[in-house]
């Protein structure tokens, strides 16, 4: 049996030619930021009291099931 072995590293005129779209670490640096956004805001909602909470319209309750959703959670 034979077996070619193909070597680890691809040349770039290789991966050029793959027509691959450009990665960019800008959208992966933007949803950080956005997470940690999240978290910091849900960090300050908790140490809300209870008459913060009512001026906004929130109770405990709702405070509670925000701040235990995941950090990556953005949803509405």
């Amino acid at each position: 049996m034979n077996r070619q072995r193909l070597h680890p590293l691809v040349p770039l005129r290789q991966l050029a030619a793959l027509d691959l779209p450009r990665l960019s670490v800008r959208p992966l640096l933007a949803r950080l930021r956005h997470w940690r956004t999240l978290a910091r805001q849900r960090r300050q909602l908790a140490a809300l009291d209870l008459h913060a909470l009512k001026d906004i319209g929130l109770s405990r309750a709702d405070v509670e099931r925000e701040i235990s959703r995941p950090f990556w959670d953005d949803r509405a």
